[in-house]
């Protein structure tokens, strides 16, 4: 029997995907973020984060659905934003499955299965450019709220 090429990977928690979720639009068609992807956003605000970045990899990868990307101008925000992170995903109910390089603070990668944050000092992200590397997944409008937080020099 030939396998299926188009099953895909299921989140672990499904309900809280679809648990109150918003819809941010692009001009194809809307995508729906759940809270989670929401709280990381804001958790990052708060902490000062710059270039969010929300990138639509369900057509494009099969290990996770979305990557969250965002920068911090030195060692300790990049720390301050990814410890944010964690602590209200997890006080939500949400613990990250992993989280990488947390002690040089260079690139933290905090995966929660279905999606995975990264948090990057400035130089960093320009070197490793993420955004590049996977130019074929969508990357989606974010709320008005984010958008206004230092959201231009990096893109390509």
């Amino acid at each position: 029997m030939k396998p299926d090429s188009t099953i895909k990977e299921q989140s672990l928690r499904p309900e809280a995907a679809r648990a109150t979720a918003k819809t941010i639009t692009k001009a194809e068609e809307p995508v729906v973020l759940d809270d989670r992807i929401l709280t990381a956003l804001h958790a990052a605000s708060d902490k000062k984060a710059h270039e969010m970045v929300v990138l639509d990899l369900r057509e494009v990868a099969t290990f996770t659905d979305y990557f969250v990307i965002t920068s911090g101008t030195n060692e300790r925000q990049v720390q301050a934003i990814s410890d944010e992170v964690f602590e209200r995903l997890k006080k939500n109910g949400t613990p990250a499955a992993r989280v990488e390089g947390r002690q040089t603070a260079e690139w933290i990668l905090l995966d929660y299965g279905d999606f995975i944050v990264h948090v990057f000092d400035d130089k960093a992200r320009k070197f490793y450019d993420l955004e590049r590397l996977w130019r074929e997944s969508k990357r989606l409008d974010l709320p008005p709220e984010f958008a206004a937080v230092g959201n231009s020099s990096l893109r390509t």
